[in-house]
């Protein structure tokens, strides 16, 4: 009797313990669109619940603000010591429409509205050398990376030698600890349009696409066109607070109330619920990127690229947990911050 209750109470044990959170670093050009600091507030949203643990945000977007409103978001949701790094000669160094509108908002006093552990002009590492250093410290096989600006850092990562953080090159760095790359980028219904995130940095791009180690899942301009994210959501969702970085975003971003595309928080949601049924996943195959910045299809079996899609069921599941996650409250209130 004994040799079959071992293997259930085994059993047992492992479905009731916990799964451990997955590893993420989230690589985001912030600053640009809107869309990322919903994206980063989902992941904070999943930290809370056990489901991830940022170990790192790495920008692409060049430009201070950016630096100061990761800083302040992850602030804001208790998660204040993420490290931080900036890509160096960045593609687009421009402070966008919302970055200093939150970064240097005031209160009555004179005091800033939102707390950051970073002052404004604070130096931060460089993005690959926090890459590496990141990487280096986990275990094999046990980080997604979740990519949402351009190709910039993960290009020039693949392409860095040996150093002090990792007796491994770039590549085999990137092949030994990543599980998979979560990407939002590529645009493939009309073939003559050119997706942002890829041809901004049309040679990174190409280069990633060619090289990359590890399975890559693209979540195309055509899925996160295809779900907005209400204006409504965003007027009463995030009412538990009576100041919110992520809304005061929003609503300097576009004249407000407007509908935004989902299209950096379905690479989030993918990422951290790959196995929940909210996307439909391509057989594998080859994408590349021609000299125009363009992304093109080619089927390959033995390719290690992927393309989700959704079915109209799955699309309405999907933006359902966008704005759910999107909006949950922290653990605690931020310090000062008081219900309305």
């Amino acid at each position: 009797m004994k040799k079959f209750l071992l293997p259930l109470l085994a059993f047992a044990l492992a479905v009731a313990a916990p799964a451990e959170p997955l590893r993420v670093i989230f690589d985001t050009d912030v600053g640009n669109d809107v869309d990322d600091a919903l994206a980063l507030a989902m992941l904070h949203s999943l930290q809370s619940r056990g489901e991830c643990r940022l170990l790192a945000v790495t920008l692409t977007k060049d430009n201070s603000h950016a630096v100061a409103f990761t800083d302040v978001i992850n602030t804001f949701y208790g998660h204040g010591g993420i490290p931080i790094g900036r890509v160096t000669n960045g593609k687009t160094p421009e402070p966008g429409k919302f970055l200093k509108a939150v970064t240097e908002a005031r209160d009555a006093s004179g005091a800033l509205l939102y707390p950051r552990r970073l002052a404004a002009d604070a130096a931060v590492p460089d993005a690959v050398e926090l890459l590496r250093k990141t990487l280096a410290a986990q275990p094999d096989g046990s980080v997604v990376l979740i990519q949402v600006g351009f190709f910039s850092n993960l290009a020039r990562l693949l392409a860095t030698p040996a150093d002090a953080a990792s007796s491994l090159a770039g590549r085999d760095l990137v092949a030994r600890k990543v599980k998979f790359l979560s990407a939002m980028a590529g645009r493939f219904t009309d073939k003559k349009s050119k997706e942002y995130n890829v041809f901004i940095d049309t040679p990174a791009s190409q280069q990633l696409c060619k090289d990359w180690p590890t399975p890559i899942y693209f979540s195309p301009w055509e899925l996160g066109d295809s779900m907005k994210f209400p204006a409504i959501s965003i007027e009463r969702d995030f009412s538990w607070v009576a100041h919110h970085p992520v809304t005061d975003a929003y609503r300097a971003y576009m004249k407000f109330p407007y509908d935004r595309q989902t299209w950096d928080l379905t690479s989030v949601l993918y990422a951290v619920r790959p196995d929940r049924g909210y996307f439909t996943v391509s057989e594998p195959c080859r994408i590349t990127v021609n000299d125009k910045g363009q992304t093109e299809f080619h089927a390959d079996t033995q390719g290690k690229h992927f393309i989700l899609s959704a079915t109209p069921e799955q699309k309405a599941r999907a933006l359902e947990a966008l704005i759910q996650l999107s909006s949950q409250p922290p653990d605690q209130l931020p310090k000062g911050e008081k219900k309305p």
